[in-house]
């Protein structure tokens, strides 16, 4: 029953509901002990001959006043307390949501996307079931069993109450039991189906590669083997589940051989009448759902126990990017200075970057070159704060990043990462993403800047094309430029290209290269790329080798270096004439 002690803060907060609930289940469980009473009193008329008409019709009139109490009184308990607890629902996936928006790219590093999406689905479900059905039967069990099994000691006889419910402990036992083994089971299965989860939203995700590669069968394959192992482990499940039933059920009976057998002998030896062991056994007959309520309990408990524990556990992990309490709330642009010592991401792990100086004026373009896995994708993203620097610093305006509030920093950046995520939505709400009140003229001048605006206005529904899920409908290209129009039409101080014009061609390129040397005048530009065309304009290039800076300066003065820069640019170059049919010189 820990559970219930773990939701106690919001059984605070909605104390009304709960509590207006339970006194209208307790209500109702009172009211439910007058028809055996009134059918005792009917069978006693009739085997002393003294039932008429008046009576009947009168004790008739009651069951049915009686009735339609209780059904009003049923239908207001579940808009308390069911109601409440889809509110705990949504109140647990909103926190789970701001959680999860808070967190940086560490966190979702760590953790798979098909588990997360199984702590807002599956695990807020049980919780709920916990809030809702398990108070129910809780409250259920607690009131209607203690004022039946009262009202058949008083009012009937204590005797022959306290021999029916010689069983009881025997159940109370096997509950316990039960519910041991359902936590455990319970709690794999939920990691089985976070498993599942994954592995289905990954494929879908990768379905194009899939299907590329001919891989279906296998894809097929391990899918089923997954989906068995949470069937098998769901199995293990139910059969714990299916033990509370048969249980209960073998215990009411022997309470009911019990009532009969004593109860018979009571009524042979006059100390009660037939009535009264009528009404007796319909009152038992009222006890089997307090106990099926108690054994169904322990399995809605558990369930939302291990849930809830998996869900607490997701909640209290800690933001790795957290404000000060002093923080600059004002969006920064100025001199950019990086004085990073060295970082890796967790620690003990191998450096990503390490002795990182340079600075880049207000409204000057760096370019950052260097081979796949030479940490430009690292540096720019401790410039965004999506790591913590600890050994060094990054300053802007000459203040630390971590001065300034994370909100503030990043509305001063635009960024267009390397994998361009587009919405299942129209183009128009894809570049409107970073400013939702931009009108249309807006739209189409950031498409145009981007080199996009004549591929849209190809299309059928032009700006009102649907792109489909993560701009599946779209090329590489197309997609690259709508990210990139997304990014300029927020007009940020700082712009950040990461590779972010590696999948159009060279004009389409130069084309969206002259126009941000034109509209960005002022303004800081970071680009990252492996085409070194797209950089040469830059007023610094710095050449990133396994973390380290081992070459600056500007286009010119590189090249004449003779270093790893030059040698790379003129491999290129030469692909490209080669590509173009010329011939080098």
């Amino acid at each position: 029953m820990r559970v219930f002690i773990d939701l106690m803060w919001y059984f605070r907060e909605e104390k009304w509901r709960y509590g207006g609930g339970v006194l209208v289940l307790a209500l109702v469980s009172m009211l439910s002990l007058l028809p055996p009473y009134v059918i005792g009193v009917i069978v006693d008329h009739i085997v002393n001959d003294t039932l008429t008409l008046a009576i009947l019709f009168r004790w008739m009139s009651v069951l049915f006043a009686l009735a339609v109490t209780v059904y009003i009184l049923r239908y207001l308990w579940r808009i308390f307390i069911f109601g409440a607890a889809i509110r705990l629902a949504r109140q647990l996936r909103n926190k789970l949501y701001e959680h999860f928006s808070k967190m940086s790219s560490a966190f979702f590093q760590r953790r798979r996307t098909g588990d997360l999406m199984a702590h807002a689905t599956n695990d807020i479900r049980a919780i709920e079931m916990t809030a809702g059905a398990g108070i129910l039967t809780l409250v259920d069990s607690i009131t209607l069993g203690g004022f039946v099994v009262l009202t058949m000691a008083l009012t009937i006889s204590w005797k022959l109450t306290i021999i029916a419910l010689l069983p009881m402990p025997l159940m109370a036992y096997a509950t316990s039991k039960y519910g041991s083994m359902l936590h455990q089971r319970f709690g794999k299965a939920q990691e089985a189906f976070s498993s599942l989860n994954d592995k289905v939203q990954e494929s879908m995700s990768g379905i194009r590669v899939t299907k590329t590669f001919g891989y279906e069968a296998e894809e097929v394959a391990s899918f089923k083997q997954e989906s068995d192992d949470v069937v098998e482990k769901n199995i293990q499940v139910a059969k714990v589940d299916a033990l509370f039933d048969p249980t209960i059920s073998l215990i009411v009976g022997c309470c009911f051989f019990l009532s009969i057998v004593f109860g018979a002998r009571y009524v042979v030896a006059e100390e009660l009448t037939i009535g009264q062991l009528t009404s007796f056994t319909v009152y038992l007959g009222l006890l089997i759902w307090p106990m099926l309520a108690f054994g169904w309990l322990f399995n809605i408990v558990e369930r939302g126990r291990a849930s809830y524990d998996r869900v607490t556990r997701l909640l209290k992990a800690k933001q790795d990017i957290v404000d000060k309490p002093d923080a600059v709330a004002e969006p920064p642009k100025g001199e950019l200075d990086f004085q990073i010592d060295s970082f890796s991401y967790q620690d003990g792990e191998e450096l990503v970057l390490r002795d990182i100086y340079f600075t880049l004026p207000l409204g000057a373009t760096l370019g950052i070159a260097g081979r796949t896995g030479s940490g430009k994708t690292t540096l720019i993203k401790t410039l965004m704060r999506d790591f913590e620097i600890t050994n060094g610093r990054v300053l802007l305006e000459g203040r630390p990043l971590d001065d300034y509030s994370v909100e503030a920093l990043r509305s001063s950046f635009g960024y267009v990462p390397q994998d361009h995520f587009l919405f299942s939505a129209t183009i128009a709400d894809n570049i409107a993403f970073a400013k939702p009140e931009a009108d249309y003229k807006e739209i189409i001048a950031a498409a145009k800047l981007a080199a996009i605006h004549e591929d849209i206005v190809r299309f059928e529904d032009g700006y009102e094309t649907v792109v489909g899920e993560r701009g599946v409908t779209l090329s590489g290209g197309q997609k690259q430029r709508i990210s990139i129009a997304r990014a300029l039409l927020a007009d940020p101080e700082m712009l950040i290209l990461d590779d972010s014009l590696s999948a159009v061609d060279a004009k389409t390129e130069e084309q969206i290269l002259e126009s941000l040397r034109t509209i960005r005048k002022g303004k800081t530009t970071l680009i990252t790329a492996h085409r070194l065309s797209a950089m040469k304009h830059a007023d610094l290039i710095i050449v990133l080798d396994h973390g380290e800076i081992i070459e600056r300066g500007t286009h010119d003065s590189l090249m004449a270096l003779n270093g790893w820069y030059q040698r790379v640019y003129d491999h290129q170059q030469l692909e490209s004439l080669v590509e173009k049919g010329g011939e080098p010189s």
